[in-house]
């Protein structure tokens, strides 16, 4: 696929991918809609209260972290997904997987996220991997000997976003990434969230944003206006309004094209893992990309016919879900 591709109409439903990783759904958990649910609304994580610190980043803003040490020699850097925190449920649950197989884990909030309104008129983007690398920097120089990443859906393209454009420059500390439900093509992906049947969504979206960019217009008059909020209903028109100006995009389009970690994966130079559910809702068929040529020779592509968006829902087990049980065998196999 070139870097100028199509995506295919977002009718075309991703479940059409075949399964190539076994993840057996519950029963009654057969379906995207409900897995994507699912833990939002009944998963609770029993684990210990992180360390919180907060970073300083190099335009005079700050980035919340929390920390589980345990001193071990190794640290996984979780990404969280849009408008989510470093405390959600999905994070909290890999994190005491990880925690339970001998890493560190280092937990951290994007710009605006986590209870804490960031100084600048900026926010958080799928493409800020400025901030990771602020983030990446940091946390190895606490000592550690290997480093991986860990992303879930915004997060996990951001962390792919990161690793392509490092390249052959990427530190030789970093031993590889674990990511789910990854929309790695955005464009593709607002245009599935625009479909009525995922308004539910996409609404729930724009609601959640609203009290930031209302904070943001107080804070920032000359360049932040919410007159007619509440007539956005999709990411063409927020990102369009919102999202693209005020980090320096042309328009939605250039945004979703640069940064799309699809077009930077065949320049990852660590393995790589993506897990993306067939029936997950919020992913465009170009998400699933089987191509070598678009993947790279390090990274992974791996689909379940089940599992949703952030699902992947596993009962028993001590409480872990399947995903988390994949994500410590995939990165205990990179680092021993």
């Amino acid at each position: 696929m070139s870097e100028t591709a199509v995506s295919a109409s977002p009718e075309q439903a991703p479940a059409e991918v075949a399964s190539t990783t076994p993840y057996r759904a519950p029963l009654l958990l057969r379906s995207g809609h409900a897995q994507s649910i699912w833990p939002s609304l009944f998963r609770r994580v029993d684990l210990c209260e992180p360390e919180a610190e907060a970073i300083v980043t190099p335009d005079d803003d700050e980035l919340w972290l929390d920390w589980y040490r345990q001193g071990s020699d190794r640290v996984v850097v979780v990404c969280h997904g849009l408008e989510g925190h470093s405390r959600r449920p999905y994070v909290q649950g890999l994190a005491r997987a990880l925690l339970a197989t001998g890493w560190d884990v280092l937990a951290w909030n994007y710009r605006s996220c986590g209870g804490v309104m960031n100084r600048q008129p900026r926010f958080y983007h799928s493409g800020a991997t400025e901030d990771l690398d602020v983030v990446v920097r940091h946390g190895l120089g606490q000592g550690y000997q290997a480093m991986a990443l860990a992303g879930f859906s915004m997060g996990g393209n951001l962390a792919l976003q990161y690793l392509g454009e490092q390249g052959e420059r990427v530190d030789s500390r970093i031993a590889g990434a674990v990511n789910f439900s990854v929309p790695c093509d955005l464009a593709g992906g607002a245009d599935v969230l625009a479909l009525p049947s995922r308004r539910l969504y996409m609404s729930r979206f724009i609601r959640d944003l609203k009290p930031k960019m209302a904070e943001k217009a107080r804070r920032f008059p000359e360049l932040i206006t919410m007159e007619g909020y509440d007539r956005i209903r999709t990411f063409h028109q927020f990102d369009e309004r919102y999202t693209a100006p005020l980090h320096g995009f042309a328009s939605a389009q250039d945004y979703w094209h640069r940064a799309s970690s699809l077009f930077r994966l065949r320049d990852i130079r660590v393995p790589a893992l993506i897990v993306n559910a067939a029936d997950d809702p919020f992913l465009s068929p170009a998400c699933f990309p089987g191509d070598p040529g678009v993947l790279g020779a390090w990274t992974q592509l791996e689909t379940t016919r089940h599992g949703g968006h952030v699902g992947f829902v596993q009962y028993g087990r001590g409480g872990w879900y399947w995903s988390e049980q994949r994500a410590v065998d995939y990165l205990g196999a990179l680092v021993r």
